[in-house]
This record gives C-alpha cells, structure tokens and sequence, in this order.
C-alpha cells in the first residue's frame, strides 16, 4: 500500500509541477445528503420544502448487553417511584438534590436553592473575584419549613427541561422554575409554616388581608411574601417568623433588589409557573412554554444569550429592561409571556473544508497524507480508554475526508480498513479490555471500566463526558457509513443507540431508554459534564470544542445515513453550543462578562461550573495556557472555523497563550492548537512553526494542521461571526 501511495505521490506531483497553476482554492466539496443505507432512492428536500420535524424516533434503540454496576447511586433514594420505570437525567441543573444527602445546593436563577432537613433554604448570591476564579457564596438568607419540621429526604416528583417539583413530605411542594424572580410553594395539606434566616430580622410587616409581607434582613437585603390566603406569621426570635394557624394555599417570595421593582413584583405575583418545557421541533429554533396558574401575565427572567436569540416576531413575549437581577452568567432582564420563541443563526454542515485548499498546497498535504496513513497499521492503538481510543480513531477518520478533499483517493481504503477493525469490535462486544454496556438503573451506556471503577474512563461510567467519548465514535460512524455504506447498515443499530444516549429528544416513557438530552441545557443553552457526581458548584463542563464536536459528529451521521431529523437536531445544537461557548467560555479583553482582574488574566475559562468560573483546567494548572487553548480547539474540523470565526478574539488568544510556549516541558501536541489558531490570521507564518513541530496531539495530525492552515485565506478580516449564514448547506431549513 505504501509503494502504491507512494507512486500515486509521485504522479500527482510531477502533474503539479508540470502544470501552470493559478494560485486558488478548491471549492468545498459539499455533496447532497446520501440515501439512507436501506432505500432506493435519495432523500431529498427543495428549498421549497418545509423544515423537517425533529421528531425523537420511535424504535426501539439495540441495547448493548445489561450491568449492574456497583458504583452507580440508587435514584429511588430521592426520585418519586412513579419516575423510576424511566430514564433518569444525569447532568441535570438539580443533579445535586439527587445524589448523596442530596443537601448540596443547585443554582436555578436567580437563587441559589438548598434543600436539608425537611426545609428549603434560597440564597440571593454575593459574588466573590480573584485573577484566578469566580465564584457565587450560598447564605442561607431565607429558610421555609413546616413546625414541626419533618425528617424525611425530599421527593423530586417531577423534572422538565426548564423546571423541577421538590416535594418537602408531607406538606410542601415547590415549583422551582428556571429564571423565576419567586419562589414558589403550594400546600398539600394545611400546615403551620415557619420562615427563619440566618440573619437578623430588622422589621417585618404584613398588609392588612395578610396576603403579602415584608420581611427586612440586617444584611441590606429585603424580601417579600406574597400568599393566595391569609398568612398569620409574627416573630418567634430575631431571626424567626411563624404562623400562628395552619396555612392552607400559595406562598411565593422574591428578593426586593430596588424599591422601584415592588409594583412590579405586585403585579406579576398572581401569575406563577408549576413547569417549563423546551421545544426543538424546528431547525435553529428553540421554543419554551410554561405551564401556569393564577392570573395575570407570567414573569420571568432572561440570561443575556436568550435576549441576544429571543425572536420577538414569532411570540408574544416582551422585555422589561428595568427589571434586573444579578447573576454569575450576567444580568437576567425580566421577560413578560408565558411562551418565548429563541433562534439562532444557521450554520454550515460540511465533511470538507468551507473555503477549500488551495491546489498549490496539495503536495505538501498529500506528502504528510501518505506518512500518515501509512503509519496506521504500524503504530496500533494500544490504549482501552474509551476518551483516548475515540480520540485515536476519529483522527484516523480526519485522513479518509481529508484525502477525498485533496484528491487522493487511493488513501482511502487502507482508513477505511483501519476504521473497521478498530471501532467494530466496540459495537459488537468483541474489543478486549473494554466496551459499552447499558445501565438499566439510570437509562444509559456505561463502559466495562467504569462500570466497576467510578474513576476509570474519566468518570464515563457515572455519567461524566459521555458527550465527549461518544461524539468521537460517532465521527467515525459518520466517516465510515459514507464510505461504506454496507457497513454502515450493519452497524445502524448500535450507532443509533449511542446517540440516542445523550441526543434522545423524547420526554419520560417507560418505553424510553435513555433519558432526554442527557448532557445539553435546553434554557442555559449549552452542554455540562459531571454526571453523577456532587459538586458544592452543580455540573461543570470544560471543553466546548469537544461538545460541539458531539453534535457537528451527529449531524454527519444524518447525512451518512439520510436521517434530515438528526442532522436538524445536530446542527441546532451545535449552533447554541458556539453561541454560548463565545458568550462564557470566550473571555474577550475589555468585555463586561466578568469582573475587570478576572477578564484581564484570562482569555478563555478553564472549567466553567454552575456556579463558579474556574482559570484552571482537570489536568493542567492556570499558567498553562495552551493547554487552556487547545481544549477549547480540539478536535480540529471544518467547525472549527464557525467556533472562532472571530478573527479579533483569535488573535488576542494566541497572543495571550504564545508566551507559555517558552515554558520548558510544553506539549508539542499542545503547540499545534495555538499555531493552528495563528494560522487564522497569520497563515505563513503558522506554516513555518507547524512543519517544525516534532509531534502531535492523539487526537490530530500533522495532515490535518496543514490541512487547516491551507484551508485558510490569504487575509482575513477581523469581526465576530461573520458568515454563518451564506455558508449554511443546511440553508433550505433556516428561518
């Protein structure tokens, strides 16, 4: 094979030399998507054709062999029982009222919420800053129970996308909704109440029906109590109030932030949320809607990306801009409506580069081609790590696309043939050492590592990353699937059902295997990892890169197989994952996201938690900057272009993380991010560094640099997120 590539190198570059070349580009090869596997004919849409609907498939998904896996937690501990015949979330913004004591607190803007001994503490956050981290401090400013206070856990006895119902046994149960300036509770039955904070109770007082109160703390912050009967409550203590009947009704409270919001806060205090639900039934859109009681208008608060994607025109939500509150993530602005309607620029969805290679580059790129698919069979994966071998096998996959772009198809069979052998024995159960297994308890894959060591596969096991691994194997799918379409039918089973497991779109079923959206946020709009872990800061997610490559990976497996729904719910998803990446991840100098020392030091976030933005990395220390660029880089795909598609930006990162290239013991796999990343403005140069690196990343190459810097302009033009829209193939489904 490498005689043969090697004779088919020298062809073609004695055909270049030879030949009179204008310097261009090659246009992207952007094919229609290809027939599903099992159909005669193509599926194919006109512009004329209405969107796809982003309907969950109803088969039953291929379930990989059963196991009881010790590490995994019981869920009945906390979940009501009428839950338990469906999938479980398991990166949910309340994982932390399922896991352990279940005492930890979440934060559901704008409060943070802690559940212990039969109460319920909320916490109007100070935010404490340093160079290194942000973070948000829970005081237990108001703490709601009922006298005497029960023992028993709390009960989660229903979930959505955009809220939870926390049942306190026997008596309260509260509606904890997304954005909700109140919190609310209604009585199961009549019930002495008693409130008490941590602080000291300066003054309260309630009007003359007893239906709302106010309650002033010695720590500046004053609150108010709305309820739907009279509420008897008088001073036990200082810092305690009690009822002195049982109250039998509604009870919402809200923190008091300027005088001028109380008549606010009056008039939309009748109207209250008991649950919230995401709509992705349309491509680049994502619609909510709340289900309400009371009367009167729903208000609710809104984080800066919903305003930046709220679409006006299609709801009839509007924005009080004078109505704010703070938050870690930044303002919340009251929105009035019980439905919002949010939309995102398209973006593309391509196997080859958007701009194309220019044709003077493809000796170079075909040079390091050959070596490098050559060197596949000689240098066999030896790891078992689910995270690495993804890795492994999806840069391997980077070298078929990459070799149909430039023009070498003869490389193609010896990647396809490397890609067989080394992902089927992962969806057929043969792989020595590990391999996928599903978990019945919380409705998941697992991996035979992690199914008997919580910290083996990075935590795949309970749930941590699956996104990340997964997303891997499905680029490979993809790849595989359009080359070979015999294999991809073989195989559709199994990679279906590793998408499914964190891309499923149905709500709870007993006939449903795993459970919803498993790592994306459908209101804070991007993905979090963790899994079942609790964390005193909720679900953290490190690279975005990698969660975008999940979805971009999905999206090209549609196209492999024909499926219009998922390359809808793939692309949409990747589309708000970059959007929100840019919005939280992205730290850009002079930007008012962050406190000034935190923005001045940092160029990028490390770990971003619920709770918390953290300067350092899992593995890496802050000063270790190209660490922190390459993992919100990898893997490196024509994607990548959409999610640093702000030239300005990119080049205040590279001149942020260049200087720790100097450091001695820096990665050279490391290096190539930051070049590929110089490479956007400053191709010739990122050029020269790259030919020099001595090595590469696990998951990259060095056909797959040159193939980015080549694929570059000449001259590119600073702004933000210029272009999405005229480079959407998918462009016949956006609004």
């Amino acid at each position: 094979m490498l005689k043969k590539l090697t004779r088919r190198l020298s062809r073609f570059t004695s055909h270049i030399i030879t030949k009179t070349i204008k310097k261009r580009k090659h246009p992207p090869i952007i094919p229609p998507p290809p027939p599903p596997p099992d159909q005669q004919q193509a599926v194919t849409l006109s512009p004329a054709s209405s969107p796809p609907k982003m309907a969950p498939h109803h088969e039953n998904p291929f379930l990989f062999p059963n196991t009881q896996s010790p590490v995994l937690p019981d869920p009945s501990t906390f979940f009501s029982p009428s839950l338990l015949s469906s999938p479980l979330p398991t990166n949910s913004f309340f994982q932390n009222f399922a896991l352990k004591n279940g005492d930890q607190p979440e934060y559901i803007h704008p409060y943070l919420i802690k559940s212990s001994n039969s109460s319920l503490s909320l916490s109007y956050p100070s935010r404490f800053s340093s160079p290194g981290f942000i973070y948000q401090t829970f005081t237990q400013d108001l703490t709601i129970s009922t006298s005497p206070q029960s023992q028993t856990n709390h009960v989660i006895s229903s979930f959505n996308d955009l809220s939870l119902t926390l049942d306190l046994p026997p008596s309260l149960r509260f509606f904890l909704v997304r954005g909700s300036p109140f919190i609310t509770l209604s009585t199961l039955a009549a019930t002495l109440l008693s409130i008490s904070t941590i602080h000291a109770i300066l003054s309260f007082t309630s009007n003359p029906s007893l239906t709302k109160h106010r309650i002033t703390l010695n720590n500046s912050q004053t609150y108010l109590l709305y309820s739907s009967a009279p509420l008897n409550l008088s001073l036990s203590s200082l810092s305690l109030l009690s009822s002195s009947s049982p109250f039998s009704g509604v009870l919402r409270a809200a923190i008091l932030l300027d005088p001028s919001h109380e008549p606010l806060l009056d008039r939309f205090s009748s109207c209250y949320p008991l649950s919230g639900h995401a709509d992705l039934s349309k491509p680049f859109s994502l619609d909510y809607k709340w289900d309400t009681k009371g009367w009167g208008d729903l208000l609710l608060l809104a984080h800066p990306l919903h305003l930046r994607l709220l679409d006006p025109s299609s709801c009839s939500a509007s924005v009080l801009p004078d109505l704010t509150y703070n938050s870690i993530d930044g303002p919340l602005v009251a929105v009035v409506g019980d439905s919002w309607s949010l939309k995102t620029d398209p973006i593309s969805l391509t196997w080859h580069s958007m701009r194309g290679v220019c044709e003077d580059a493809f000796p170079e790129i075909i040079s390091a081609l050959a070596k490098d698919v050559a060197d596949l069979n000689s240098t066999p994966i030896t790891t078992t790590s689910s995270y690495f071998y993804g890795k492994a096998i999806a840069r391997a996959a980077r070298l078929a696309l990459i070799a149909e772009e430039v023009g070498l198809p003869d490389a193609i069979p010896t990647v396809q043939s490397f890609l067989r052998d080394s992902i089927s024995p992962w969806l057929d159960g043969s792989f020595n050492g590990n391999g996928f297994l599903y978990d019945p308890k919380w409705g998941g894959i697992v991996t035979k590592q992690g199914s008997l060591d919580s910290g083996a596969d990075f935590g795949f096991g309970v749930y941590n990353d699956h996104h990340y691994h997964l997303g891997y194997f499905l680029y490979v799918i993809a790849v595989l699937a359009k080359f070979d379409p015999a294999w991809g039918r073989k195989y559709r089973p199994q990679a279906y059902s590793m998408m499914a497991d964190f891309m499923t779109l149905s709500r709870r079923s007993h006939r449903a295997r795993y459970t919803r959206l498993r790592c994306f946020d459908l209101w804070k709009l991007h993905s979090w990892a963790g899994g079942l872990t609790e964390f005193a800061d909720g679900r953290n997610q490190e690279s975005t890169s990698e969660a975008v490559n999940a979805y971009y990976s999905a999206a090209l497996m549609g196209l492999s197989y024909g499926d219009t729904q998922l390359v809808a719910v793939g692309t949409t998803l990747a589309a708000l994952e970059m959007q929100a990446a840019a919005m939280w991840w992205h730290v850009r100098e002079g930007g008012s996201m962050y406190e000034e020392a935190f923005t001045k030091e940092n160029r990028v976030v490390g770990v971003l938690w619920a709770n918390k933005r953290d300067s350092g990395l899992w593995f890496a220390p802050p000063e270790w900057k190209e660490c922190r660029l390459g993992i919100q880089v990898l893997p490196l795909l024509p994607v990548t272009e959409l999610l640093f598609s702000d030239v300005g930006f990119v080049r205040d990162l590279v001149k942020w993380a260049s200087p720790a290239l100097a450091r001695e013991g820096v990665g050279e796999g490391w290096k190539g991010f930051v070049y590929a990343m110089e490479g956007v403005y400053e191709k010739e140069t990122a050029l020269e560094k790259t030919r020099a690196l001595k090595g590469f990343d696990d998951g990259n190459s060095l056909t797959n640099l040159l193939w980015w810097l080549h694929s570059r302009a000449e001259e590119e033009e600073d702004g933000a997120g210029h272009g999405w829209k005229n480079r959407c193939w998918f462009g016949h489904y956006c609004h």
